[in-house]
């Protein structure tokens, strides 16, 4: 299941990749690094599937909160926004 989530965040950041702005490539970096931590935290963990992921992310973005401004905030919660939607399609 966690190489499934895996797949979609690296298939998404091609996307953004290829046609992403500055703005995108922000915020899907940043999110990729806190991503990465929620798979890793999930793995030794029973429940992985994509409402166990979420509470990671909700976490995530906490801090996410405390660290950025505003505006920052603002484009990494609507990439995970973005990214959520492709884990749950």
């Amino acid at each position: 299941m966690l190489e499934q989530y895996e797949t979609a965040l690296y298939e998404w950041i091609d996307d953004i990749v290829a046609k992403g702005d500055e703005d995108a490539l922000f915020s899907s970096g940043y999110l990729q690094g806190h991503f990465a931590v929620a798979l890793s935290q999930l793995e030794s963990e029973s429940e992985q599937n994509v409402a166990a992921l979420n509470i990671k992310m909700d976490d995530c973005l906490v801090l996410a909160k405390q660290e950025l401004g505003d505006v920052d905030y603002a484009l990494v919660e609507s990439a995970w926004q973005q990214l959520s939607g492709r884990l749950s399609a």
